[in-house]
């Protein structure tokens, strides 16, 4: 008597189990994206709305160079002088604008730059980043 073997192989592949792990990973990716918050500096870009036009010559410079030294309108100046000078530009006091022009020289620390740009926004004054080529 001859006994048949029974090994079928079956064609067939369930889709089901790779599709939960899909489903999972993307719930996954999606709920640690917006977890993620980026670290960036708010920008006020300029809009068509405003009106105000702005002469160059008004505009106050502050000089950041790479050894972490300041200049206001090309005079040496420490960031604590330099606080009580955008504070009195932002409250009208100076007779200039209430704008300025951050110059960055090449090699510049971050630290320093973002110290003048919180001091900036501190005080409500509108600021240009001009990096040095």
């Amino acid at each position: 008597m001859a006994m048949k073997k029974r090994n079928k192989v079956s064609a067939e592949f369930s889709m089901s189990s790779l599709t939960d792990i899909i489903f999972l990973l993307l719930i996954f990716f999606m709920l640690t994206s917006t977890l993620v918050a980026p670290n960036a500096i708010n920008f006020n870009l300029p809009g068509s709305s405003q009106k105000r036009v702005t002469s160059t010559k008004n505009i106050d410079e502050i000089r950041i160079n790479n050894t972490g030294r300041y200049y206001y309108n090309n005079r040496s100046i420490t960031l604590i002088e330099m606080a009580g000078q955008l504070e009195r530009l932002g409250a009208g006091k100076a007779p200039k604008s209430e704008s300025v022009i951050i110059a960055i020289d090449k090699g510049a620390k971050v630290e320093d730059v973002v110290a003048v740009m919180d001091l900036t926004l501190k005080y409500d004054i509108n600021r240009v980043l001009a990096p040095e080529k």
